[in-house]
């Protein structure tokens, strides 16, 4: 990490939503809070007293933009360091133009007590980028009863989730949902009939059935979605439904949201991007749950993506070594490496017209922040100086040699991809550079 005394980043275009600023101009960093940002900011803005290192960006043609906030990570840290950890997850995530990540609790041992968040929390001390721990719904994420909320917002927490594991129990969801309105803790939902999908290994469809390999019928997410919508509706309590994969889904969280439920979701890149065509020749690094689904869910996806039914661009980041993917594709472990990805696949939909460069702020800076209820997501003057610079036009080849973080598994290693951040910065330092 780089840390200089004042940054200048001149000649950018500013996408602010949260200012409603889209305009070429500066932004001016001092001690690490934004002093001024717009039109020839720095313009007067003369030399700090004492001769202090000045750093200056000609950024002409890249876009400045609130430091982007991926609210569904997996750092794999207590317990299974040899996939991530969070040093290596953190840089991964400034690599990818993130400025802060919120961790997902199934850890070893599971983050569902006060000791494992401040253990997370002393770990990301000096990470590249800040952590946001998630704590557990249930004790030990086993779904049988209630992890204590306040100890652990206390220690840290910013969100709740089971996510790897539905909460099957709807009176232990409905009391979760209750208890955690009275921290004003989001409950973040892993929205999955267990019973439907339990053995399956991709989608449920005739590719499936090709392949001799058991489906996850898009029906397993959708009733299950549809039970925290209703229990939203009924608590007056808000949920977040994690990793929406199938239209079913995206049209029910689109009605309840029409109704005025408390509800907001979000879905990850690999959604977007890709369909269960990726797994065709049982490549397990396009092995994930919920699975990679239809060309008709991928539309769906896009869509709630374009009208706001989806509130939030995740990656849920989940690392792992060759040791869990390199085997039988039915028996390797679910889930991918995205960090270092999200960015150019979702500015892929703003070069095809179905978002325009605020929506994409909004969707991975703006809205997590709000979600989440933690700093960032604005670029206002005396706000802590979290930026991502992104040239939206460099291409370039994904291959394992620039993956940064410790695993491999992305769907994604050999394609060709158009878009980066070339210049994180958090807190006013310098978490990576790239060419600038």
């Amino acid at each position: 990490m780089t840390m200089v005394r004042e940054i200048v980043l001149k000649n950018g275009r500013i996408i602010d939503p949260d200012n409603n600023l889209d305009v070429v101009g500066d932004i001016l960093i001092r001690e690490g809070v934004i002093a001024s940002s717009g039109p020839a900011a720095a313009g007067d803005r003369g030399r700090p007293a004492g001769g202090e290192a000045v750093r200056v960006v000609d950024c002409s043609g890249k876009w400045l933009v609130p430091g982007l906030i991926d609210m569904h990570v997996h750092l794999r840290e207590p317990g299974e360091e040899y996939k991530e950890t969070i040093a290596t997850g953190t840089r991964a995530a400034a690599a990818g133009g993130f400025t802060a990540v919120a961790c997902m609790p199934n850890t070893s041992p599971v983050n569902d007590n006060q000791s494992v968040t401040r253990f997370i929390l002393a770990q990301a001390a000096a990470a590249s980028a800040r952590v946001y721990p998630v704590g557990a719904v249930s004790l030990g994420s086993r779904g049988e009863g209630l992890a204590e909320y306040g100890e652990m917002k206390n220690a840290g927490c910013v969100a709740l989730s089971d996510d790897g594991r539905p909460v099957t129990d709807s009176q232990l969801m409905r009391r979760a949902l209750e208890y955690a309105g009275d921290y004003d803790l989001l409950v973040i939902s892993h929205s999955e009939e267990a019973s439907l999908s339990r053995h399956g290994v991709m989608h449920e469809g005739a590719l499936s059935t090709r392949l001799g390999l058991r489906g996850i019928p898009g029906a397993a997410e959708a009733i299950a979605v549809y039970r925290d919508l209703a229990l939203a509706a009924h608590t007056g309590r808000p949920v977040h439904i994690a990793h929406v994969s199938t239209a079913e889904s995206v049209e029910l969280i689109r009605r309840a949201k029409n109704n005025g439920w408390p509800v907001s979701a979000e879905t990850a890149p690999h959604y977007f991007a890709l369909t269960e065509q990726a797994v065709a020749d049982y490549d397990a690094n396009a092995k994930m749950n919920p699975p990679l689904r239809s060309e008709a869910d991928r539309q769906a996806i896009r869509q709630g993506l374009a009208d706001g039914t989806i509130d939030a661009v995740a990656t849920d980041h989940a690392p792992h070594s060759s040791l869990e993917k390199n085997v039988e594709f039915a028996l390797a472990a679910n889930g991918i490496i995205g960090l270092e990805t999200a960015l150019p696949l979702t500015l892929q939909l703003v070069r095809e017209g179905l978002l325009d460069a605020s929506r994409l702020v909004r969707l991975l800076s703006v809205n997590p922040a709000r979600l989440l209820k933690v700093a960032g997501g604005t670029l206002s003057p005396r706000m802590k100086a979290d930026i991502t610079v992104i040239d939206p036009e460099e291409e370039y080849l994904y291959t394992a040699d620039r993956v940064v973080s410790r695993s491999r598994n992305s769907p994604f290693l050999g394609h060709s991809l158009r878009g980066r951040a070339v210049l994180t910065i958090m807190d006013g330092v310098i978490t990576h550079e790239a060419g600038v």
